[in-house]
């Protein structure tokens, strides 16, 4: 059996960059369009939260997918963002054929959801604090509720709705404050849950923030998920696509996306083609 270990949050001395300039050194990633994403599996990306919690640090995990990547291409403060992060996760198929195709394979997907749930289950055993921040009104509360119903022992710090907007950063900031987290999870969507995080890390003390997107939603069932089998043929996109149609404007990110990855591949070929 794990011992159970009390966190101390308060006593942090180190600047938020150079915990997370720690963080990454030692991990490999690839640049993907010029943001780099760490090659971790699933199980190399639990037991790195795991750390995180009980060494108190503040870190920021982000859940990088193709449209994050474009998004970056002209958002440089997003792009600059993840670059910071201290764990820059593959959480999207399409990441995983880019880097098999810039020749350095990330090793799996790693979803946001499956994350969440499965680490989930650590937050249980460490008496974990967790702290649900986004989605639609009440949506937060529930998808609590649910991992607290799959994991006796999971304590709920707090859940609320809030906004991504910067005038509501005060009052969502004491509300998280008053219930002192080890985990906090934002809900609002790229870029906006990161922006977010990166600019009230310092006042919150957090140890581990993650913009989890739709997480909530899946949860929750609010969304309902693709079968397995096609997630592990890796059309999940095109699964949500067919359910939320309105999507598909943002779906145009994926060939896009896929065009200069291919271009990037392209350009590496025929540098190292001239070198030799």
């Amino acid at each position: 059996m794990i011992e159970t270990k009390t966190i101390n949050t308060t006593n942090i001395t180190n600047a938020v960059s150079s915990e997370q300039s720690a963080r990454r050194d030692g991990l490999d990633c690839v640049e993907i369009l010029g943001v780099h994403v760490h090659r971790v599996s699933m199980v190399q990306t639990l037991s790195m939260l795991e750390s995180m919690a009980l060494d108190g640090q503040r870190n920021h995990v982000v859940t990088v997918n193709p449209e994050f990547i474009i998004t970056a291409q002209k958002n440089h403060i997003f792009r600059d963002v993840l670059n910071r992060a201290s764990l820059a996760i593959p959480d999207g198929i399409g990441v995983v054929w880019a880097s098999k195709i810039l020749r350095k394979p990330i090793p799996e997907r790693v979803a946001g959801v499956d994350m969440v749930e499965q680490f989930a289950a650590i937050a249980s055993r460490y008496k974990l604090r967790v702290f649900f921040l986004g989605a639609a009104p009440g949506i937060a509360e529930r998808a609590a509720q649910v991992l607290q119903h799959q994991h006796p022992g999971f304590i709920i710090a707090g859940t609320y709705a809030g906004s991504p907007r910067l005038e509501d950063d005060d009052e969502i900031c004491k509300r998280i404050q008053a219930t002192s987290p080890h985990v906090l999870l934002v809900a609002y969507g790229a870029p906006q849950q990161d922006l977010w995080i990166s600019r009230n890390m310092k006042r919150l003390n957090v140890p581990i923030s993650i913009g989890v997107g739709g997480t909530f939603d899946y949860i929750t069932g609010v969304v309902v998920r693709a079968p397995r089998w096609v997630q592990n043929m890796g059309l999940e996109w095109f699964h949500r696509l067919i359910k939320q149609p309105h999507r598909f404007q943002r779906m145009l990110a994926l060939p896009r996306f896929a065009i200069a990855v291919l271009m990037q591949r392209l350009k590496t070929f025929v540098k190292i083609r001239t070198y030799l």
